[in-house]
């Protein structure tokens, strides 16, 4: 094909990108490509739009066609799609619609190919996004089920459960009788502290009035037998 055949296809291809093409030299051009994108309801982003360069070698179409991928002027950066980064693995996914078309006029095939590869990488990357965002939802569901439902028994847990009840009631069987014993001895103590010394001199009279008691018992018990000896 010589640079006859490539206006040609020049031509074909400014009537079906009329507003989208702009000439760089007789043999070099750029299509701009505005992707068809899923968006959510709460999404304001705006679809982006991704910049084909295209240069004809003068043996184009039997050799392939020098291809580069760029940003427009003044893009803003798109969430789901970086053109520098990406760039390397869109062009790649051309190598198979270059090789299958030599020989023929292959721009338009380029730019569909370019368009459906790079809105089928965004539409991936939403879905990984969206399937992270329902395993987080599911997650917190989870753990709002456990806080009501509780986890599920089995032997091992329920014999856990066991040995540490018994634990616990041993230990608490230990501190009520232990604060009972102390609480005792706290009345004991109490109790002594209120008596007066009067009451304490009381109680120690009536125990001497006791022994007095046994000391005139055990006179009057002499003087008995004193009498039965005279007699």
């Amino acid at each position: 094909m010589g640079l006859d055949e490539q206006r040609e296809e020049r031509e074909v291809l400014e009537a079906i990108f009329p507003d989208e093409i702009t000439d760089v030299s007789e043999t070099e051009f750029r299509v701009s490509i505005l992707l068809d994108v899923h968006r959510e309801d709460d999404d304001e982003e705006e679809p982006p739009t991704i910049i084909l360069n295209v240069q004809l070698p003068p043996d184009y179409p039997e050799e392939a066609p020098r291809l580069d991928i760029s940003n427009p002027p003044n893009a803003l950066k798109y969430s789901y799609l970086d053109v520098q980064e990406d760039k390397a693995r869109l062009l790649s996914s051309l190598s198979d619609t270059i090789e299958e078309n030599m020989g023929m006029a292959m721009v338009f095939t380029l730019v569909s190919t370019l368009k459906d590869g790079a809105e089928l990488l965004i539409s991936e990357r939403q879905k990984a996004k969206q399937a992270l965002a329902e395993i987080e939802a599911q997650k917190v569901e989870e753990e709002e089920n456990r806080k009501f439902h509780g986890q599920a028994v089995t032997r091992e847990s329920f014999l856990e459960w066991r040995k540490k009840f018994r634990k616990e009631a041993e230990e608490e069987r230990e501190r009520k009788e232990k604060e009972a014993e102390e609480e005792m001895k706290r009345k004991r103590v109490k109790e002594e502290k209120k008596l007066s010394g009067k009451e304490l001199w009381q109680r120690g009279l009536a125990k001497g009035d006791e022994d007095e008691g046994d000391g005139e018992d055990a006179l009057a018990g002499m003087e008995k037998l004193k009498i039965e000896a005279a007699s």
